[in-house]
This record gives C-alpha cells, sequence and structure tokens, in this order.
C-alpha cells in the first residue's frame, strides 16, 4: 500500500531554515489536522456508537499501538479515571513493548505479530469488550494481530490510522482513517499524524463518557478530587447547581466527597 505518512515532505532544505520559517511551516502544516479530522466525523461516530453500546452493558475500552501511537492509548486511558470517575481497569491502554516503552524505544516490539493478544489476555479481555487499534502508518503488525486475535473471540474492533487502506483498517469493524498527508519532517508520524490521533482520541472517551452518564450539563461531576485546583473546581459546580455560598459548598463536598453526590445530598 502507498502510505501517505511516509511520502516526502512539502518542504525542502528545512535544515537551512531560520528558526521562524521552522515553526511558522509547522505551523502552517498543523492547522490542516482539525479538518482532516473534520472529514472522519461519520466514521468516529460509528466508533463511539459501537463502544458506548458496548460499555452501557458492562463492557471496557482497550487501545494497542506501538511508539507515539502506543504512547497516545495511555495518555486518554491514564486520564479517564481523574477526569470521568470510572475505574481505572475500565479504559486499558497498551503498549508495544510493554510500560519500558512508555520512555524508551523497545527495537522490534512493534513487529511481533502475536504479542499484542498475549498482552490483552493479562486484563482477560472477553467478548464484552472494545479494542481500537492505533498505527498512523495502518500497518503496524502488532496493532493488526491484537485486532485479528480480537475478531476472532467476538471483541469490537476499531482504529484510528492515518492512512487508507491498510490492514490495521481491514481488520477493524469501524475504521477511523484521518488523511492528514506528508509530515513536516519527512515521516516523522509523532508531528501531525500523532495529533490527529490525539483529537480522534479526545472526541472518542470523551463523547463515550457523556453517553455513559458521566458528565452533568458541562460539567465533569464524577472528576477525581485529587488537589486543592480540583477541590475548588467541584467547589464551584456544587455551588453553581445549588446557589448556595462557598462554604456551604466546599461542606457538602468534603462529605460527600464528589460532586454527584453532593448536588444529590443538597437536592434533598
Amino acid at each position: 500500500m502507498i502510505r501517505v505518512t511516509e511520502q516526502e515532505s512539502r518542504y525542502s532544505n528545512i535544515d537551512q531554515m531560520t528558526i521562524p520559517e521552522i515553526l511558522t511551516y509547522i505551523n502552517t502544516e498543523d492547522k490542516t489536522v482539525p479538518l482532516a479530522v473534520e472529514k472522519s466525523i461519520p466514521q468516529i461516530e460509528k466508533l463511539v456508537a459501537a463502544v458506548t453500546g458496548r460499555m452501557k452493558q458492562g463492557g471496557r475500552l482497550f487501545y494497542i499501538g506501538a511508539g507515539t501511537s502506543g504512547r497516545l492509548g495511555i495518555v486518554d486511558a491514564s486520564e479517564c479515571p481523574p477526569t470521568f470517575g470510572v475505574p481505572f481497569d475500565e479504559v486499558v491502554g497498551i503498549i508495544a513493548g510493554g510500560d519500558t516503552a512508555i520512555r524508551k524505544a523497545v527495537e522490534n516490539a512493534e513487529d511481533n505479530e502475536q504479542q499484542a493478544w498475549l498482552d490483552l489476555k493479562e486484563f482477560h479481555i472477553n467478548e464484552k469488550d472494545c479494542l481500537v487499534g492505533l498505527a498512523a502508518s495502518g500497518t503496524t503488525p502488532y496493532v493488526v494481530g491484537g485486532l485479528l486475535s480480537a475478531k476472532k473471540h467476538g471483541i469490537l474492533t476499531g482504529c484510528i490510522v492515518c492512512n487508507e487502506g491498510g490492514p490495521v483498517s481491514a481488520a477493524s469493524d469501524f475504521p477511523v482513517e484521518v488523511i492528514v498527508g506528508p509530515e513536516f519532517l519527512t515521516g516523522s508520524t509523532r508531528m501531525k499524524s500523532g495529533t490527529a490521533q490525539k483529537l480522534v482520541l479526545n472526541m472518542l472517551s470523551t463523547t463515550v463518557m457523556i453517553k455513559l452518564g458521566r458528565v452533568k450539563g458541562n460539567k465533569m461531576v464524577d472528576m477525581q478530587l485529587t488537589n486543592h485546583k480540583l477541590v475548588d473546581r467541584g467547589t464551584q459546580m456544587v455551588m453553581d447547581e445549588l446557589n448556595i455560598d462557598y462554604k456551604k459548598a466546599e461542606d457538602l463536598l468534603t462529605r460527600y466527597g464528589s460532586v454527584r453526590k453532593a448536588v444529590e445530598a443538597g437536592i434533598k
């Protein structure tokens, strides 16, 4: 397959450019990413609806990927518990090469087609769950193998890629293909492709959590109150919902431990 993400950069002799030129041209390319994501909204919608359906029935959401893609999946998964108050194992990110690969590249980890399924089995993945493969190239063997094994076991599959018609898309029930074009630095998919994947992950997890009832109005009522900033934010939410002063709102939040419970108690 022709991988657009590996095509020659539109910019020549970038090593001879001035700093302002480099920054301007990177920004110029970055501006195209949201437009590419917009074209993929119909695909994203289908994936979101499918994942939401499974998770409403008690399923979990898994991400698998290698390199930048794998790290992005881990970031999105790790932010769901503090943002939406879900259990830490409800959204799970797995990277080829294991946790070591989060900070340091693990040689050849992405080339093993069998390893992803072995990694997923450690979490007892089953037919209630969903698996989303992340691969800018759309060809990563680790991701392809994981998706194919998941499909054999009746697990719903999706993907977020930046090339059309690759094996990762073919292995997915609900592929999302965001075609951002050649990178500013030829082949450096941590740039536009990584940005596109991050945007889609934001859309996917946020929309799913909203539809699972983890948001009230436009507020994160189930967020974890893990620092002073978040306690203050939660207090402000309780104030707004109940039309009470800061001290009363803070007392309710301290007593009940979450914005949702504090508001419910205040209404009674």
